[in-house]
């Protein structure tokens, strides 16, 4: 069997990586848009504020050689053609498959007029992000301008005051990462945002960037007009779906795909920033572009290739920040029928509960216990009789479980 995989990021490399521990003979053949080793994504801020290139490179420079896969890097798909089980390459070339995954990430995303000028930089890949932190150190001491305060947004930030530019963050909403944070803990980031330099205005909406052959400037809604050294749009991501108009691959915001993670067309399965999964908690669908729903993702498509019919048990909504001076958390949903709540200074506790089970966790200074907490809400544990226990930082898996033996907490594990 050849199997063909769209995407060298973590969930397709994952999908590599479990496919090859279960069988050595299977042809693996990877295509990336990128002139490098497979990578993570999500580790870039850290590889340029320290320069370790092991968290970027997860699975080594060398993976895959020591995978024995057909790495093939700086190459573009521009189609995909089910029928003929084919995929046609940007200079003409085409590589045939027996089973096809689609692993081929997203990237930075502003819905706005002048988003596809040159000098509006994307940050999701490793070629746009060098292209960034080159211009950045090359404008040390001017100005940047970013649309959007989201999760990736507010890591830009960060990494460009670091590199000595100027930093102001545009955001429509009335928070930073309004989509991950509620009010209180989202007013913790704005401070450390700001302690660092960083200006940020909020309410403030992008109406387009301005300029004919590159970006010039930004024009907001009020009709004012700003200029600055680098422009970033980073209100959203954009799953790379492109290549599949006329596939008959369906498609919505990303790829499709069922409980299996299979797209409508035979073979062919989807995962990562790219696909379009339900929720596990709520059953919604959507893209979650992170990290560890891809490599999960990755891991579930591999093993339905290798005929061990496995159902994907959802993903999930979570993501933390390490660089801004202070730790910060956000699982789940950010409200629920009750809300427990502890702060002492910066260091703020919040957990979401509803019909007595965990829907979601934001910390804020402190992030001991999230290892906890996360197991209880996928475990959807019944928490009523550790309520008061629940902001506690020391709360522990080994003390819940000696509890359980001793029929002390009277949890219950729901179905």
């Amino acid at each position: 069997m050849r199997v063909a995989i769209i995407g060298a990021g973590p969930a397709g490399l994952t999908a590599a990586e479990t496919l090859r521990g279960y069988d050595r003979k299977i042809e693996i053949v990877m295509l990336s848009a990128e002139p490098f080793p497979p990578y993570a994504p999500p580790a870039m801020a850290d590889y340029f504020l320290t320069g370790r290139k092991e968290t970027i490179f997860w699975k080594g420079e060398d993976v895959a050689r020591r995978l024995e896969v057909d790495y093939r890097e700086n190459v573009r798909v521009v189609a995909v053609r089910p029928a003929e089980k084919r995929i046609a390459l940007e200079k003409g070339d085409a590589i045939e498959y027996d089973r096809l995954v689609i692993a081929s990430g997203s990237s930075l995303y502003a819905p706005i007029p002048g988003r596809e000028l040159p000098g509006v930089y994307d940050f999701k890949s490793l070629s746009a992000a060098r292209a960034l932190v080159e211009r950045g150190k090359a404008k040390a001491g001017g100005k940047a301008l970013i649309l959007g305060a989201g999760f990736i947004g507010v890591e830009i930030a960060i990494l460009l005051r670091e590199l000595g530019m100027g930093v102001t963050v545009i955001e429509m909403a009335d928070r930073v990462m309004p989509r991950m944070l509620d009010l209180e803990t989202a007013e913790i980031v704005l401070g450390a945002m700001r302690e660092r330099g960083i200006t940020v205005r909020l309410g403030t909406k992008a109406a387009a960037f301005l300029g004919k052959r590159k970006a010039t400037g930004v024009q907001l809604e009020s009709g004012e007009r700003t200029r600055a050294d680098v422009y970033v749009a980073a209100t959203g991501v954009k799953p790379h779906v492109e290549f599949l108009e006329g596939s008959g691959i369906e498609t919505g915001w990303g790829v499709r795909v069922d409980g299996h993670l299979r797209t409508s067309a035979e073979g062919i399965y989807a995962a990562g920033d790219v696909a379009e999964t339900f929720d596990r908690m709520t059953g919604e669908r959507y893209v979650h572009a992170i990290f560890p729903n891809a490599v999960e993702q990755g891991k579930i498509v591999a093993l339905n290739l290798l005929g061990f019919e496995t159902r994907y048990a959802g993903a999930e909504t979570m993501n933390s920040l390490k660089h801004l001076g202070l730790p910060v958390m956000a699982v789940g949903a950010m409200a629920g029928e009750e809300e427990l709540r502890a702060r002492h200074g910066n260091a703020l506790r919040k957990i979401f509960v509803t019909n007595g089970r965990i829907v979601g966790f934001r910390l804020a200074g402190d992030i001991s216990a999230a290892g906890v907490l996360h197991s209880l809400m996928l475990r959807r544990t019944d928490v009523g009789a550790l309520r008061n226990r629940l902001l506690d930082p020391r709360l522990s898996a080994g003390a819940l479980a000696l509890d359980a033996m001793r029929g002390e907490s009277g949890m219950r594990i729901g179905a």
